[in-house]
């Protein structure tokens, strides 16, 4: 009975998923299951084949979800009012946390956006490299900031976020210390690569004391992928925001229609980081519908436009004149490509995997493969005609880390297609391969500048 139990609370949580499904559905939808149940097993069956049989009559998941949302669709919109908070009933993950540590974040933002722009020589912000430090150091001003609201709302215990801080504030001692020369490629990569880690550390936070998990790693994965979508809307609507407000001040004051933007979009953005994780919990059931869907339908046209890419350059040929700005837009095109392939396991349901989105994600993964293989044959010619630089070490350091991580996920797409292992070996792979882009990253704040000279 304790495990009939436990099988009907799983099938209760995914019944639960559906927007349109609330608490009194769910209770009326389990007791039919329970009448099932009893009369299979008065029948001779054992508990577990009753339980599958039952199920099975009582209809699939996304059918009972789709036939709610017909008979009651007011309710999909209140799960996207605010207010509205009964998926989140621990109170650290309400809406006032979310809205003080929002506030902290653009309380932080703003006053290092003061303090560059009155260290600086100049009287425009960042008008002089002096401020420079306010870009290379963006990150630190915000991501702590998200690491301490998971922090508080996991309930993490004191040793661990003590760890945590110690991480951070290491970080920010590093990065504040380096003697970085003005406009320096070195402090260029480090503004870019700060927040890769800095990310990180968010992950951290998120999985706690299950960091070692494979689950665990994929649901940070998956919280990720989420968290972008979020603060892409947010972002956008605050974007249409800070415009109108602009159009309506600029005839009464241009000169504070002019000061909007340095007060509105820095703090903005920053309270948007917190919001978007906040999104993620409190509206998991919204966005759970849409990001498979997304993904869905980006794979494929990335497949299409990296075979075709692949194909040109192959027929046509990359030669020793692909200059380094094309290579940071194929990095970052890879780096997409990763990313959708990885939130798509994220998203893969077993029980209702496509084996033709199965291939489309092989055709995609071995076209990618592909372009950074003739990408990384480049780049190593233009090495070796001009030698090194800290932009060609971390391109190349880059490619190599993609060349491996896409070569294992084609063998492993490969096997799992033809039935030798299970889709949860890609995922093994892949999660098991976050923590070197950790450590890649990490070298380039650290290492790299010191090996040269920052410069």
């Amino acid at each position: 009975m304790e495990t009939i139990d436990s099988r009907i609370q799983e099938w209760r949580t995914a019944i639960g998923r559906g927007a349109a499904i609330e608490a009194d559905d769910l209770d009326e939808l389990e007791g039919h299951l329970r009448e099932q149940l009893d009369d299979l097993v008065a029948a001779g069956l054992d508990d577990e084949e009753a339980f599958i049989i039952a199920v099975k009559r009582l209809g699939q998941v996304d059918a009972l979800t789709a036939e709610f949302a017909r008979a009651h669709s007011e309710r999909l919109w209140k799960h996207l009012v605010l207010t509205h908070t009964e998926g989140v009933p621990d109170r650290r993950r309400g809406v006032l946390p979310m809205v003080l540590f929002a506030l902290a974040a653009a309380v932080v933002i703003q006053v290092a956006r003061l303090f560059a722009q009155y260290s600086s020589d100049e009287s425009e912000f960042l008008g002089s490299g002096s401020a420079m430090w306010f870009v290379r150091d963006l990150g630190l001003f915000v991501l702590p900031v998200l690491v301490g609201y998971l922090a508080w709302s996991r309930r993490l215990t004191g040793r661990r976020i003590l760890v945590l801080a110690g991480v951070l504030v290491a970080l920010a001692v590093v990065v504040s210390v380096f003697p970085f020369a003005d406009d320096a490629a070195t402090g260029i990569l480090v503004a870019l690569h700060l927040p890769v880690v800095l990310w990180f550390v968010v992950g951290l936070a998120y999985t706690g004391d299950e960091w070692r998990s494979v689950s665990r790693r994929m649901d940070f994965v998956r919280f990720s992928g989420e968290w972008a979508i979020y603060f892409v809307l947010l972002v956008l609507g605050g974007g249409v925001l800070f415009g109108l407000t602009t159009l309506l001040v600029a005839p009464l004051s241009p000169e504070v229609a002019g000061q909007l933007a340095v007060w509105m979009l820095p703090s903005g953005g920053a309270a948007a980081v917190i919001v978007a994780a906040w999104l993620v919990d409190a509206k998991k059931s919204v966005i759970e519908n849409i990001a498979p869907v997304l993904t869905a339908i980006f794979t494929p046209l990335f497949g299409v436009m990296l075979v075709v890419a692949s194909v040109g350059y192959l027929a046509v040929g990359i030669g020793r004149e692909f200059d380094r700005d094309l290579m940071v837009v194929f990095d970052v095109l890879l780096l997409v490509v990763l990313g959708l392939v990885l939130y798509g396991l994220s998203a893969r349901v077993e029980s209702r995997a496509s084996r033709q989105m199965d291939v489309i994600q092989l055709v995609t993964v071995c076209a990618a493969l592909l372009l950074d293989v003739l990408v990384l044959g480049s780049m190593l010619a233009r090495i070796g005609d001009l030698g090194f630089t800290p932009n060609r070490v971390v391109a190349l350091g880059l490619n190599l880390l993609l060349v491996v991580n896409l070569a294992g996920a084609a063998v492993l797409s490969v096997r799992a297609l033809a039935g030798r292992v299970s889709a949860s070996r890609l995922e093994q792979w892949q999660t098991g391969y976050l923590p070197v882009f950790a450590v890649w990253t990490l070298a380039v704040v650290v290492a790299v500048p010191v090996a040269f000279g920052f410069a």
